[in-house]
């Protein structure tokens, strides 16, 4: 059974005072859910930090609700067109267990519960309309939350109506809920694999999320040809360390999983005690690119408020632009400290 109050939680791994003092009805917060999966690792404090709340949550005031304004950019009722070639479709804001540092917590867990047929359809019918949209994320909540019969109505209504659209399948469920890919939910996977790409979307933040269990659920889309992707949230306390980052690339390698972002943490209310200053998150950045390959190197990445999209960040070894008898020479800096100079 998965844990939904604090006094379940008491009896199995004991509470801090921070951790009682939490307010479940405070402003903006986010239910508490934890799955059975991730009551078997809380006793790593990574892990406990992401799924356990805190009274920090009620304390911290001065974040946004929507810092991406996804409102504002609703195509339908549940599909956000805010970049112009892509659209994130909320199939439902059920999760199988409530990260603390969730983006998207206004939504979240509030009982708005699984997208409606008609919701699916006028959906699609919108991306089928914006013939600029090439990929939909279908996310949440969790998209494997929804029943079988769900999934397979989803899937059918978004490729019967706009067949060429890329799917993204965006999951939490494969580190915290394993269980969940059986061989019904994974048959009817294939079934609509035909056609435009599909690609699993996942969340690892810590090395120790990715248990065996984990590998092989993740396996069962990369057998099928269903690639796999990982975005990463940077988070203080859990992953916010060289080592770690390190670690938890070459292990998502192993298990056939391309390290794509790692997150800065959105300006979300209730998150502040979970984000890491940028500067920090830059130095990181530097160092982990120094011992990690291209294959292994997340894109640091910003969301920024106001809808204001994606930026990478970065360390520039750029240093300067020298001209000299009208030849043009830029000179870096090396990831060991050294300086090049490379001509126009």
């Amino acid at each position: 059974m998965a844990i939904t109050e604090l006094a379940e939680l008491e009896k199995i791994i004991g509470l801090t005072d921070d951790e009682k003092a939490w307010n479940p009805e405070g402003p903006d917060t986010l239910p508490l859910l934890i799955s059975d999966e991730i009551v078997n690792l809380l006793s790593v404090p990574a892990i406990r930090r992401q799924f356990v709340p805190t009274v920090q949550e009620n304390e911290d005031t001065e974040g946004c609700a929507d810092p991406q304004e996804e409102r504002k950019h609703s195509g339908t009722e549940r599909l956000v067109h805010r970049y112009s070639n892509r659209a994130a479709f909320k199939t439902t804001d059920r999760c199988f267990a409530y990260c603390r540092h969730c983006f998207r917590r206004r939504f979240t867990g509030h009982l708005s519960g699984p997208a409606t047929e008609k919701e699916i359809e006028e959906a699609a019918t919108y991306v089928k309309a914006h013939s600029e949209i090439h990929e939909v994320l279908l996310t949440g909540g969790d998209l494997f939350t929804l029943s079988d019969n769900h999934i397979e109505r989803l899937l059918s209504i978004f490729r019967s109506i706009c067949p060429s659209v890329i799917l993204r399948l965006c999951t939490r469920a494969v580190a915290v809920y394993p269980e969940r890919f059986t061989d019904s939910l994974m048959g009817i996977i294939r079934k609509y694999e035909d056609g435009a790409p599909m690609f699993l979307m996942t969340q690892f933040n810590h090395p120790a999320e990715l248990t065996d269990k984990a590998v092989e659920a993740v396996a069962k889309f990369v057998d099928i040809g269903i690639p796999a992707f990982n975005q990463s949230v940077l988070l203080k306390g859990v992953n916010d360390d060289e080592k770690t980052l390190i670690e938890l690339s070459d292990k998502l390698l192993m298990a056939r999983i391309k390290p794509y972002y790692l997150f800065q943490g959105d300006p979300v209310r209730g998150t502040a005690h979970l984000r890491v200053d940028i500067e920090r998150g830059l130095e990181i950045e530097k160092n982990i690119r120094h011992e990690l390959s291209g294959l292994g190197m997340p894109q640091y990445t910003a969301d920024l408020p106001g809808g204001g999209g994606k930026v990478i960040l970065t360390h520039t070894y750029l240093k300067k632009k020298t001209v000299k008898d009208g030849k043009a020479r830029y000179i870096f800096t090396t990831p060991d400290g050294e300086e090049r100079s490379y001509p126009d």
